[in-house]
């Protein structure tokens, strides 16, 4: 399989490389032109795909016309077109602006939820794009952003047409959130760091409640407390774990967990 693969990736870098460092010509609205003609020639090109062009004619609207409903919309839509041509940092600079100048536009809920798509893709690389890896061994600082801004999508506007989908991926979120904190949690129990284990556990439990990943989360708080000899706190994980989630596996392996001296955990901080 891997030897199929590899000319198939080489071929997509190799287009999107060339996508990437190709130089569209450039695009200048002719001196004459109303504040309208300049949106509708930028929306054209938006709905064709072709983002340079249209981000060559918003900066032009914006620059010339500073004010009014077209300047406020060109905003918008600019953020949008460096959404789509994965220039997310710039998507997000744009949207903030967007926000931070107009905060009464009634289009806020969209800036919002573009900006939460933005964090929520940010970090997919073009191989991964073809061949997916587990989401929860991807840094989460994204997705910690993207889980803020969906949230605050779905707080301030409950009845926006980008709440259902924003809840959606609220549910997807924290259960990835939950995920990678547990995988850090069992990296701490293999390197004998059991106080951050335990804490990474903790975390879980009172952050990302009802995820699928709460019971793990139990299983290493208990294991860490039985082996760090704090017997009264792994009996109270351990209780949870069977009252919520009688016959799981990991209850037998706590059972079988021995107190043992834990090592030196000063080059293991939970920061």
């Amino acid at each position: 399989m891997k030897i199929y693969l590899l000319p198939l990736l080489i071929a997509l870098i190799s287009i999107s490389g060339c996508s990437y460092f190709s130089k569209d010509d450039t695009v200048i609205a002719e001196e004459d032109w109303p504040v309208e003609r300049i949106y509708s020639e930028a929306k054209a090109a938006l709905n064709a795909g072709d983002y340079s062009t249209a981000l060559q004619y918003y900066g032009q609207l914006e620059a010339r016309f500073p004010f009014g409903n077209y300047a406020q919309q060109s905003l918008l839509e600019s953020a949008y077109a460096y959404f789509k041509t994965d220039e997310p940092d710039q998507a997000i600079a744009t949207l903030d602006r967007f926000m931070r100048v107009y905060p009464l536009n009634p289009n806020i809920d969209y800036a919002l939820y573009l900006r939460g798509l933005t964090n929520f893709t940010r970090e997919i690389g073009i191989i991964e794009k073809y061949i997916p890896r587990d989401e929860s061994q991807r840094d989460p600082g994204s997705a910690r952003l993207a889980l803020k801004d969906f949230t605050t999508l779905v707080e301030r506007y409950p009845k926006s047409r980008y709440s259902e989908d924003a809840i959606q991926r609220i549910v997807y979120l924290r259960n990835r959130l939950a995920e990678h904190e547990v995988n850090v949690a069992h990296y701490y129990m293999r390197r004998s760091a059991y106080v951050a284990a335990a804490n990474r556990g903790e975390y879980v439990i009172e952050n990302y409640p009802r995820t699928p990943s709460m019971p793990d989360a139990l299983v290493v708080m208990a294991k860490a407390y039985k082996v760090l000899g704090l017997d009264e706190l792994s009996e109270d994980a351990l209780r949870v774990l069977e009252l919520n989630y009688p016959g799981y596996p990991g209850i037998a392996d706590v059972r079988r967990t021995t107190l043992n001296k834990p090592k030196e955990e000063s080059s293991f901080w939970d920061f």
